[in-house]
C-alpha cells in the first residue's frame, strides 16, 4: 500500500490517534554497553546509551522500556550482570531485549536466547 505521498504504509504498524485517523506507530530502538561497543550502532539510527556499572544498567533498562522503546539491544557482557533485571522482559510483547556480542568478546548467550525463544515458538531446536 502506499500513502498519497508516495510512502508505504504499514497497516499492521498502524495505531489510531484520539482524532480516530490512522497513523504509523513510531517506537525507538536502543543500544546499552560500553561505549567501544555501541558506538557504531548510532549511524545506523540507534540510541545509544554507554554504560559500565550494573547498577546504572538495570536502572537504565527499566528507564527504557517504560519510555516508548520497542527493541533495547544489550551487550551480552552487561546482560550477564543483570539476569534478573533482563529475566523481567523475557516474555513481555515490547520491549524485545536482544543480547548482542561486544567488541571484547561473543559469550554466546544471544543465540543461545534466540535459540531458546524459536524453540518455543515452533517446538524444535532448529538453529542448532
Amino acid at each position: 500500500m502506499y500513502e498519497k505521498d508516495g510512502s508505504q504504509s504499514r497497516p499492521w504498524t498502524r495505531a489510531a490517534s484520539e482524532d480516530g485517523a490512522f497513523a504509523p506507530a513510531r517506537h525507538k530502538i536502543a543500544a546499552i554497553g560500553d561505549r567501544d561497543s555501541i558506538t557504531g550502532l548510532a549511524a545506523l539510527g540507534l540510541e545509544i546509551f554507554p554504560v559500565e556499572e550494573a547498577v546504572e544498567a538495570a536502572r537504565l533498562l527499566k528507564s527504557l522500556a517504560g519510555g516508548g522503546y520497542a527493541v533495547i539491544y544489550i551487550t551480552e557482557a552487561l546482560a550477564a550482570q543483570i539476569p534478573e533485571e533482563i529475566g523481567r522482559y523475557r516474555y513481555a510483547r515490547i520491549p524485545a531485549v536482544i543480547l548482542i556480542p561486544g567488541l571484547r568478546g561473543n559469550t554466546g548467550a544471544g543465540l543461545r536466547n534466540i535459540s531458546i525463544s524459536v524453540e518455543k515458538a515452533v517446538g524444535s531446536d532448529i538453529i542448532s
